[in-house]
């Protein structure tokens, strides 16, 4: 699978729309984990990681914030995340660094897997020889 933007239900009212995630639709994944970053400086980036196993779908919940994915050739793309009710679903082995955080952004990161430092790429060689074995 490859990074892809997932829309989900917006149920709209005058009083204020509501969003829900749910498993299985429209995650495609169990949620074992959710957590979110918020207060991130100015100029300041987040990610420059991939992980073995762990699925994840960002959401910026508030402000905005770019997630750049970094294939294996050098490539990249360029996701700008600023709505609630849509996410950015990153399968297993997606180089990714979060960047542009607008003032007070709050990013919402929803997981397949519980913490684990053991499933964490940290070094962009190594996830490089790891897409070239596949």
């Amino acid at each position: 699978m490859k990074p892809k933007i997932i829309n989900f239900p917006k149920i709209q009212d005058p009083r204020g729309n509501l969003t829900f995630l749910q498993y299985p639709n429209p995650i495609p994944f169990e949620i074992q984990r959710v957590f979110w970053t918020y207060d991130v400086p100015g100029g300041e980036i987040r990610g420059g990681h991939a992980y073995f196993k762990q699925q994840e779908i960002l959401v910026a919940l508030s402000g905005s914030f770019d997630v750049v994915i970094t294939n294996a050739d050098g490539s990249t793309e360029k996701f700008s995340l600023n709505r609630s009710y849509y996410g950015l679903y990153l399968p297993p082995k997606t180089w990714r660094h979060i960047e542009n955080f607008s003032t007070n952004a709050l990013a919402l990161h929803v997981s397949s897997e519980v913490f684990s430092k053991d499933d964490y790429i940290r070094d962009f060689e190594d996830f490089k020889k790891l897409s070239n074995e596949h």
